[in-house]
């Protein structure tokens, strides 16, 4: 890319998706269904499945727009479930989830986590906004 002389280049950034609510459960569902496969190829590995989940968790935490940051930690768990579903039967679901809780609960809070921070980055922006606001009506 040509940039003309005086002017700075401009960085290069990590692109901003911002995902509906939807949106971060379907992405939630692929990565996990997609890591369930691999896994599966793999032998069966449980701790690669759940770190990839902890992955995905945080992945749909960042990329969720503000207004639907409640979907997040909502559809993470699901997304752990569905994706056990599709390499194991229903009742095998039920007891990989038992024995894989920690990771559920791991990528929940991580999820859980990165929405409160940025919820309260975003009340933080708003309230030094409206500060600055009332400051320069005085």
């Amino acid at each position: 890319m040509r940039v003309p002389a005086g002017r700075p280049r401009p960085r290069r950034r990590l692109p901003r998706p911002r995902l509906t609510g939807l949106g971060c459960g379907v992405l939630a569902l692929v990565a996990m269904v997609a890591a369930a496969w691999f896994c599966e190829l793999l032998g069966g590995v449980p701790t690669l499945y759940g770190v990839l989940f902890v992955l995905a968790s945080t992945a749909a935490a960042v990329w969720v727009r503000p207004a639907d940051l409640i979907c997040a930690p909502v559809a993470a768990p699901l997304a752990f479930a569905a994706g056990l579903m599709t390499t194991a039967g229903p009742l095998a679901t039920v007891t990989e989830l038992a024995l894989r809780a920690p990771w559920v609960f791991a990528g929940t809070f991580v999820a859980g986590a990165v929405t409160l921070a940025r919820k309260a980055l975003l009340l933080l922006g708003d309230r030094l906004r409206q500060t600055r606001g009332d400051l320069g009506a005085r």
